[in-house]
């Protein structure tokens, strides 16, 4: 059985009222796709089937599991193609578990207001190239006493729906389970480090230099939440962008073999340090770009990169840092410029991070071969 006629038949046949039980049709197929050895499941990942216990769900599911992140629907992240109350349609969302935080935080409004918050911290973190195409709302069309459905809906990140009249083919359902797994990825990374803003009036803390030994012990991204930040004359709204770029290089730089560091190196966005270079470090200043106005990044690059080295470096008696500036988009002919002062460039791509000559040298930017 493919995975378009699974789905398809599923909502065709399931049982969603009385009693849960292997003798119905419905929950049985349901109940099989955990032994089903012809479906298309990512490699290092595993599928099963949710229709309730006691009571048949109304909103039966499925819920797929990469082991290198969460096998525990109960909690954690995982991917779900969730039915809704109809069972008119099926959605693929990427999901926070909610049953353990239930016991924390309840069944009604804070329960959601943690989860919508979480969501968006979350959805800050996926790459935009494909964030952009999962924002599909999920609407189960349950009652509002209804509470697990209910947070379904709130802890979803991510989502594509699929109406059962218009499934699309195999090989396109195939194709969305891959990216959905990858916005998995994405957001398992960030939910890892439990990344939340400082509660209004909590004093600025500045923590020690991480020791040797987990590369990322260093590493705690602001939350890419929107936020305030206060300047003389008054107030102004940082974007989201630049801290989720930050965040998603930071792992980038750890995949190359950095070391990645935040802590206690405020205000610089970023120093990156590598293991077979323990006195050099990399100084990092991140710029979301405005399309047409490259330049104005790359100005405000310069002069924040060229300010904290003379302060925190030059002047403290340290070795001098190498410079890299970090973008959400290529610079184009201004990355060139930045190369005649010592400063390096990377900027994301769909396909992964670009980057100047001497960003490539730092084995900082990726190609078709990795």
């Amino acid at each position: 059985m493919s995975l378009r006629d699974l789905l398809i038949r599923i909502g065709e046949i399931y049982e969603p009222d009385g009693k849960a039980s292997s003798d119905l049709p419905g929950h049985a197929l349901l109940w099989s796709v955990q032994k089903r050895q012809d479906l298309p499941w990512p490699p290092g990942c595993f599928a099963t089937g949710y229709g309730g216990q006691g009571n048949a769900s109304r909103t039966p599911w499925i819920g797929v599991f990469d082991r290198t992140i969460n096998e525990n629907p109960h909690e954690g992240l995982y991917l779900a193609y969730i039915y809704s109350s109809d069972l008119s349609a099926v959605t693929l969302t990427l999901q926070q578990g909610v049953t353990h935080l239930s016991k924390r935080y309840g069944r009604g409004a804070t329960l959601h207001r943690y989860l919508i918050t979480q969501g968006e911290t979350l959805r800050g973190a996926l790459r935009p190239t494909l964030a952009d195409k999962w924002r599909d709302t999920l609407h189960l069309l349950v009652d509002p006493k209804d509470w697990r459905p209910r947070a379904y809906e709130k802890a979803n990140v991510a989502a594509r729906r699929y109406e059962m009249a218009s499934m699309p083919s195999d090989g396109e359902l195939a194709g969305d389970l891959r990216e959905a797994v990858q916005l998995l990825q994405d957001a398992a990374a960030i939910d890892r480090f439990w990344l939340q803003l400082p509660k209004s009036g909590d004093p600025v803390l500045e923590y020690p230099q991480p020791e040797h030994g987990d590369p990322l012990s260093g590493f705690r991204p602001k939350s890419s939440k929107g936020y305030s930040v206060v300047l003389r004359g008054g107030t102004a709204e940082r974007k989201q962008e630049h801290e989720a770029l930050v965040l998603r290089f930071g792992h980038h730089a750890h995949a190359r073999g950095y070391s990645p560091i935040t802590v206690g190196v405020h205000p610089r966005d970023l120093v990156l340090r590598h293991q077979s270079r323990p006195d050099q470090e990399w100084l990092v200043e991140a710029k979301t770009v405005i399309a047409g106005k490259e330049y104005l990044a790359g100005r405000e690059a310069v002069g924040q990169l060229l300010e904290y080295r003379h302060v925190h470096y030059e002047r403290a008696g340290k070795t001098a840092p190498h410079l890299l500036a970090l973008f959400t988009r290529d610079i184009g002919d201004y990355a060139d410029y930045l190369e005649t002062l010592g400063i390096a460039s990377v900027w994301e791509r769909p396909d992964g991070w670009g980057g100047s000559r001497l960003a490539s040298e730092w084995k900082l930017t990726t190609s078709e071969a990795d």
